[in-house]
């Protein structure tokens, strides 16, 4: 496992997620005494001439870093995470899906968390200009501002079981 494609979750001195960065920066932060290892990958040791060390898969900061509120940036990429990557009307997971306006634009509808959801081309062309009750068609899931927690979830389909506890998932 190369230190650019292993995942890290680093998490804040109280232990709540702060974000997953790739385990070279990890090790930089453990090794800058800016981070303490809370687990490791056991299969996976980094070898120098003289020593091993483990992979880690969870770090923790050693100073609290405050942070604030986080909102979720309104993006393509975001909203189909925050849907699953699943059609909100019909529920297939698609690889082409698109965006679409619960509230059509030309009907006032905005560009937001609470008015953009994803659907597959065939559902799209069906609601077309409408919205979906005009349309004959519900939506799985109402649209909203998803936490950064959510999206950090749903970025790594796998994610270990070792994570699971610190991003609520357990």
């Amino acid at each position: 496992m190369l230190l650019q494609t292993a995942k890290v979750l680093v998490l804040n001195a109280s232990y709540e997620p702060l974000s997953i960065c790739d385990a070279r920066n990890a090790v930089l932060l453990l090794f800058c005494g800016k981070a303490m290892m809370v687990a490791s990958h056991p299969e996976h040791r980094i070898r120098t001439v003289t020593e091993s060390y483990p992979l880690p898969s969870i770090v923790r900061l050693t100073v609290f870093v405050r942070v604030e509120y986080r909102s979720a940036i309104l993006s393509r990429k975001n909203i189909f995470r925050r849907d699953g990557f699943r059609c909100q009307y019909c529920g297939r997971k698609e690889s082409d899906l698109t965006i679409d306006h619960v509230i059509p634009k030309s009907r006032g509808g905005e560009e937001s968390w609470e008015n953009l959801t994803t659907a597959c081309k065939p559902c799209n062309t069906k609601k077309g200009n409408r919205t979906p009750p005009e349309a004959g068609m519900g939506i799985l899931n109402k649209p909203g501002r998803p936490s950064h927690i959510t999206l950090m979830r749903q970025h790594y389909l796998s994610i270990s079981d070792e994570w699971k506890p610190y991003l609520f998932m357990s």
